[in-house]
């Protein structure tokens, strides 16, 4: 359910991503509009104030993922056709993790672009990133082989199939493959992100577990942490693309992190949905098949 939104969010930016994050997790059960009144009503209650919910919605109806739509007197937004089919395949990464396997092998992407065409260069450098590719030389960028379909759609969308060329293949030598795989990725930077995760979160999920029964009055606050939990995580596995287990350090944080994302979100999904539901007055949800 990522919209195309990379990299860290910033404070001025913050908005915007619940509001992506709330559509994805909830829009689409309960029918894929929100009045404005109730959109700034469940934002308010992660610390969002109405003039900054309604500058995000704005950015995201110019960037058309949201669609104006009044209902009767009341005004609101339904997703746009484009971002329905965003958050769509969005769910296939998020919630479909796929973790390597080294007999799959791998997918290279090469490409070389004239001087007159480098901003198309540094796009593509962005797309593949974003992606979850690592860098071997300039040219020449890598992945685990579960990605070569969405690569070959990504170029084919760029438009830039005249400048890149697609490889399967298979690592032969001579480097050790594990201390390759440390120089093609920055994995400081992403057991970073995922370490970051754990000490936000995990207490969060240990809190629920001890709380026993999510009752209706405290509906609310999973509300909050499994939006907050959401909108933390869905960038996380566009930026890791599952790499192989036995290449990681020992203490790779990423597998813990996602145990805890998925046992958070199976614990809180649904009285969180019970909220927004109660908030907004929409009835049971269309039944949308659970991510596997």
């Amino acid at each position: 359910m990522a919209l195309g939104d990379s990299g860290t969010e910033s404070p001025n930016r913050r908005p915007r991503s619940l509001i992506v994050s709330f559509f994805g997790s909830y829009g689409r059960d309960i029918g894929g509009w929100i009045s404005v009144a109730d959109l700034i009503s469940v934002l308010a209650e992660l610390g969002v104030d109405a003039p900054a919910t309604r500058s995000a919605i704005s950015r995201l109806k110019r960037r058309g993922l949201l669609d104006a739509e009044r209902n009767g007197r009341v005004a609101g937004y339904r997703l746009s056709a484009e971002g329905m089919r965003i958050l769509a395949e969005g769910d296939l990464r998020i919630f479909n993790r796929q973790v390597a396997h080294l007999s799959e092998g791998w997918v290279l992407v090469i490409f070389s672009f004239p001087e007159s065409e480098r901003r198309k260069r540094h796009v593509l450098r962005s797309q593949l990133t974003w992606l979850g590719f690592g860098t071997t030389t300039a040219g020449v960028w890598i992945a685990p082989a579960h990605l070569s379909e969405q690569a070959r759609q990504a170029v084919h969308k760029l438009g830039m199939d005249g400048y890149v060329e697609l490889f399967h293949a298979t690592h032969l030598g001579f480097s050790d493959l594990a201390e390759a795989v440390a120089r093609w990725w920055d994995l400081p930077a992403l057991q970073e992100m995922y370490e970051t995760f754990l000490e936000d979160h995990e207490p969060v999920l240990n809190s629920w577990r001890s709380h026993g029964t999510i009752t209706r009055e405290h509906e609310g606050a999973a509300f909050a942490d499994h939006l907050r939990a959401v909108d933390a995580w869905r960038r996380m596995p566009f930026l890791d693309p599952g790499l192989p287990p036995e290449l990681l350090p020992a203490s790779w944080a990423g597998r813990r992190a996602a145990r805890v994302f998925f046992d958070l979100h199976t614990l809180l999904h649904e009285p969180s949905l019970a909220h927004v539901r109660a908030v907004t007055g929409t009835g049971p949800p269309h039944h949308r098949p659970a991510p596997a």
